[in-house]
């Protein structure tokens, strides 16, 4: 499995496939051929669908502009056999518009690429582990939590890694907080984080109180990702509004240090590389329920962590989190992170909560494990059809005229 910094990274929205993905393979292919005269880009699949409400092709001219170089953004929405979804070929062009060099990337998920034909795993492991089970098997035998499994294999220094990332989180929430306004692109969604966090409804109680304080941190964080503003993928931009939203949440309410914050970090970053490993977080290979689904597991892990739960509770949190957004489809509207994605972020940190509440008084009872849930996840996004996978082509995306 591969380290945590492959699965938290702080980059701008609002798309770890779409934009930070992208992104990195144009300075990759900058990188290797810098002496071209220009250079072509062409996007493909799910890419050349939603990429313009994505800003993909923003994305890559910022590359290419900020090195003084020209480039063409194609896009191409033929249906084509892709090996991956999300498929992007750019060319180093000559005089005469020759091609001199080519490299097709694949932007797999969380704002990691791949070379078409390479086989997945090119960034080197760091975990000896293939499932979450021999995770748990490792912890067992050396009588220790969770969280250390990461400091055994990661060094110490990954704290200091999942510290900046906490800081990051709670810096994009409190910017989300005061931000208003209406979001770019042609559905002018307005900003609602600010007025769910001020508000208080005359009738409420504090559970509902605090509940709307939750989403509201979630909010925050999915409208700067709608924003284009800085975000960190847990596990990808898109889902990005669910773990900071329970972890600032919790930590306003319990006062819990950042120590125990970065245990919480690790622990969900371990079920989050379980998930890439052997399935997807990306919305154009398996659906949202590979990114809100896993987002939601993640936090799920973490508010395990931050109650000392122990490795059966934590297993079956991060379970019920999962199990229960099989078959999510992924239908954003004009292919903006928009609608139905923000409201999408706040009501999965409600359900990462009551999805740990379940397992701290049922662990006892359960028959389905985290890796049967994610291999049965993975299975049922390659049978969604392709229109409610990222292309703006079904569902919502398809029946919402936009005035």
């Amino acid at each position: 499995m591969q380290s945590l910094r492959e699965l938290y990274k702080i980059g701008r929205g609002p798309s770890s496939s779409h934009t930070m993905g992208p992104e990195r393979a144009a300075k990759d292919f900058l990188r290797r051929h810098s002496d071209a005269v220009s250079y072509r880009a062409t996007l493909f699949g799910s890419l050349a669908l939603t990429g313009k409400g994505h800003l993909t092709d923003r994305a890559i001219i910022d590359v290419f502009e900020s090195a003084e170089k020209r480039i063409d953004v194609v896009f191409d929405t033929n249906d084509l056999p892709l090996e991956h979804p999300n498929t992007m070929t750019l060319e180093a062009l000559g005089e005469t518009g020759e091609t001199l060099h080519s490299v097709t990337y694949l932007s797999i998920g969380g704002g990691s690429i791949r070379a078409a034909g390479e086989k997945e795993g090119v960034v080197c492991d760091v975990y000896p582990f293939a499932t979450f089970s021999e995770i748990m098997a490792y912890c067992t035998a050396k009588n220790i939590p969770l969280a250390q499994t990461v400091f055994d294999f990661e060094g110490e220094e990954i704290g200091d890694f999942l510290s900046e990332v906490w800081h990051s989180m709670k810096h994009t929430i409190h910017a989300g907080l005061i931000a208003e306004g209406k979001l770019p692109g042609t559905l002018r969604v307005d900003r609602k984080a600010k007025l769910l966090f001020e508000t208080r409804m005359p009738d409420e109680g504090p559970e509902e109180f605090e509940k709307r304080q939750l989403c509201s941190f979630a909010f925050a964080t999915s409208e700067e990702n709608a924003g284009g503003g800085t975000v960190v993928t847990a596990p990808t931009c898109g889902a990005s509004g669910v773990l900071p939203a329970v972890l600032f949440y919790l930590s306003g309410k319990h006062g819990f240090s950042e120590k125990r914050i970065v245990s919480a970090l690790a622990v969900a970053g371990l079920v989050g590389i379980t998930v890439k490993q052997n399935a997807s977080v990306s919305g154009a290979e398996a659906g949202c329920q590979a990114e809100i689904g896993t987002a939601t597991s993640m936090a799920a892990a973490a508010v395990c962590t931050l109650f000392g739960a122990d490795l059966a509770e934590t297993e079956y949190a991060a379970e019920i989190a999962l199990e229960h957004q099989l078959g999510l489809t992924c239908d954003p509207i004009c292919g903006y992170v928009q609608i139905p994605c923000i409201e999408r972020n706040a009501v999965a940190a409600m359900r990462a909560l009551e999805s740990a509440e379940l397992a701290r008084v049922l662990h006892g009872t359960r028959k389905i494990s985290f890796d049967l849930i994610v291999k049965t996840m993975y299975e049922t996004g390659k049978d969604i059809n392709a229109r409610y996978r990222e292309t703006s082509e079904g569902g919502l995306a398809a029946h919402y005229k936009v005035s």
